[in-house]
């Protein structure tokens, strides 16, 4: 053993209901870790951000574009996804997209894209399909169904 290999016990650290200023005993009493004196060891110390009266940088930095309220986040899959994920003749839902982990979550929708080949015949539903992945998916033999 070495000095500095030393650690607290387990569950012989401060927690996060810890009692500062409780005396010097409890091991963070008195100025209760701020300190002697200072802006910073008073009551009504400066908000997070203040730089002293100069001109804040979160005011001084230009504000840039808008969030669209309107705007739909849609999670996009590629067929090679659908190819590596499922056998020939399943069905491809966005509930089972989601059990198998494929897509972490369903905001606004899912939509299909044609990037990779499909070789497997899959019948697929789901919100969108792109023009080429729909082409691709029939070629097959497989369904392309809106939900």
């Amino acid at each position: 053993m070495e000095l500095n290999n030393l650690r607290p016990a387990p569950g012989n650290k401060h927690t996060a209901n810890f009692r500062k200023g409780r005396g010097h005993a409890s091991g963070n009493g008195k100025t209760a870790g701020y300190g002697h004196k200072g802006q910073k060891a008073r009551s009504g110390a400066p908000r997070l951000g203040f730089e002293g009266g100069q001109m804040p940088l979160y005011r001084r930095l230009p504000k840039r574009g808008f969030t669209d309220p309107n705007s739909k986040e849609i999670v996009a899959i590629n067929l090679s996804t659908l190819e590596y994920f499922y056998e020939d003749g399943e069905t491809v839902t966005v509930e089972n997209l989601l059990e198998k982990g494929v897509i972490k979550k369903v905001n606004d929708g899912v939509k299909v894209l044609g990037n990779g080949e499909l070789t497997k015949k899959l019948t697929v539903q789901v919100n969108a399909f792109s023009a080429s992945a729909k082409e691709k998916i029939e070629a097959v033999g497989g369904k392309a169904e809106v939900i």
